[in-house]
């Protein structure tokens, strides 16, 4: 049985490292460092099962990857889970009008965001 893929964006190494642990054993992971190497990866063909981004990177935030991929044809099925060290009320709002289907702050419980992922993962196949 083939894996499903997970798109990772984050610019941080250590956060880049930590999220390829936990997610690799269960999800073909393919990781980059912000929303423009994301996006240029999706047009070569490719739309991931669930993508897990930040919302604060260099070249192309979270909300813009969000908007490029909403606004799609393509990518706009796609379920995004928000991880980001941004705590307020306003950051969690905007990336859920956004289309966003969960948000979790920086620093996380892996076991708590593979359980979420998994869940995502299931309520939408």
């Amino acid at each position: 049985m083939m894996k499903p893929t997970m798109l990772l964006v984050d610019d941080e190494p250590m956060i880049q490292l930590l999220l390829q642990q936990i997610f690799q054993t269960d999800y073909d992971v393919h990781v980059f460092s912000n929303g423009q190497e994301a996006l240029e990866w999706m047009y070569q063909g490719v739309i991931p099962d669930l993508a897990i981004i930040d919302i604060q990177m260099p070249e192309m935030d979270g909300y813009q990857l969000m908007e490029h991929m909403k606004s799609s044809g393509f990518f706009k099925e796609v379920p995004v889970f928000v991880l980001s060290g941004e705590e307020t009320s306003s950051d969690r709002i905007k990336s859920l009008e956004m289309g966003a289907i969960d948000y979790l702050v920086k620093p996380f419980n892996p076991t708590e965001l593979l359980l979420r992922a998994n869940r995502i993962l299931k309520s939408v196949s």
